[in-house]
């Protein structure tokens, strides 16, 4: 067989931050070659420990100058809340023409908190792949986290076309579908399909922690799909969801009003017994649940069986 090269290549590509999602594409890029020498960053050396035994870096170090230094991409998969501050650790390394991007579920806020802090000759394209799980860390990434997924790249008209392209390319390879969108109309979409159902299932699985402890065990023991699917939800990430709901301030709070109002309403349905109102609610959601299926997002992402 010939030698066939991938459809994108990088010399050296930075990780800034390596959980779920950036330990998932570093096992993409390693496993097609997509990179000749992947650098991670973290601020545990337990962390880098992790990496490196799981065979996911050339390189790893607590300085992220040290891990950007000839980097021609740069991955920022930190939480939401340490964009600004590892920019500015890294910025002055940065080489002329790199591309930065990143993984983060808000987007506006990269171009404040990354943008305005990067050199005029280095590229920023921002991204979102929309995959992930409950689990976090090195240790629950897998290289087709990202198969059959949506992956959001809101440029916003600032970058390089040929570094959208790269970036885009990239998460083609990860088996995305990649889609280009407005940072602010990215923010408002998510609030509604990501952001807020997040912040509903912390919420009740918190008001189950506030149970008589009888009826606390009852509720565990007879968990049916909604309260375990729930409970699977709210088991994510405390850290990238804190961020996430102050980053995403405005947009949040504007589908929570909506909810709440909502919700008042049928509160008053259910008090008065307006059977026929509930029914053309349920009946009319049930459009919304053959969208998900027809773009093939009903199942969540999961990781291959280990023997």
């Amino acid at each position: 067989m010939g030698d066939s090269k991938p459809a994108v290549h990088f010399e050296r590509i930075a990780f800034i931050g390596i959980g779920l999602i950036g330990s998932s594409l570093a096992r993409v890029i390693r496993r097609q070659g997509l990179a000749d020498h992947i650098a991670v960053n973290a601020r545990s050396h337990e962390t880098l420990d992790t990496v490196m035994e799981l065979g996911l870096a050339d390189s790893v170090s607590t300085d992220a100058r040290e891990v950007v230094s000839g980097a021609d991409l740069v991955m920022v998969c930190a939480p939401l809340g340490a964009y600004a501050s590892v920019t500015k650790a890294m910025a002055p390394a940065l080489r002329e023409g790199c591309i930065v991007s990143d993984v983060g579920s808000v987007k506006e806020v990269v171009f404040h908190d990354i943008g305005s802090q990067l050199p005029a000759d280095v590229h920023l394209v921002p991204g979102h792949p929309v995959a992930g799980t409950e689990h976090s860390g090195p240790e629950a990434g897998f290289a087709e986290l990202f198969q059959g997924r949506f992956c959001i790249l809101t440029p916003n008209g600032q970058a390089d076309d040929a570094a959208v392209q790269k970036v885009s390319d990239l998460w083609t390879a990860a088996g995305s579908t990649v889609e280009i969108m407005d940072a602010k109309h990215h923010d408002q979409v998510l609030a509604i399909t990501s952001h807020l159902p997040h912040l509903i299932a912390y919420t009740i699985v918190d008001t189950a922690t506030e149970l008589e402890d009888t009826l606390k065990g009852e509720v565990a023991k007879y968990s049916a799909g909604g309260f375990r699917d729930f409970t699977r939800i709210a088991a994510s990430d405390p850290t990238m969801w804190r961020d996430v709901f102050l980053t995403n301030r405005d947009a949040v709070l504007d589908v929570l009003g909506r909810f709440t109002e909502d919700l008042t309403a049928l509160q008053r349905a259910i008090r008065r017994g307006q059977g026929e109102k509930l029914y053309d609610v349920f009946e009319r959601t049930r459009e919304i649940r053959r969208g998900v299926i027809e773009h093939g997002q009903e199942v969540p992402p999961a990781p291959p069986e280990k023997d």
